[in-house]
């Protein structure tokens, strides 16, 4: 049964997130306008706020972020549902765009 209210799209992206003054790297493999879920060696408490920073092509996204779940695998934490805080509007578009051309080739 599907518990999130906006469905997410399987995508490949680099990201960048800033947490106590240091800024660590993940990989991005899936999204929504509301959400993501973050593959990183480096996972943050539930309900820690971080900004996440996004390159797709030509963009940049900077978005507040909320830890929402951790994802354990092999013994070891390795991503982080995350919850976006308010997300601008270029990255609501770019999502859109993506799920767009998603279901183009569907």
């Amino acid at each position: 049964m599907e518990r999130r209210a906006v469905k997410r799209i399987a995508v490949n992206l680099d990201a960048r997130f800033f947490y106590g003054n240091l800024f660590y790297s993940g990989r991005i493999s899936d999204l929504s306008e509301e959400g993501m879920f973050l593959n990183t060696r480096k996972c943050l408490p539930n309900g820690s706020m971080f900004v996440i920073v996004i390159r797709s092509e030509n963009e940049l996204f900077k978005v507040l972020a909320s830890v929402r779940r951790m994802k354990k695998g092999n013994g070891c934490y390795d991503g982080m549902g995350i919850e976006l805080v308010n997300p601008p509007e270029n990255y609501k578009d770019y999502v859109t765009r993506m799920k767009d051309s998603a279901a183009a080739l569907a």
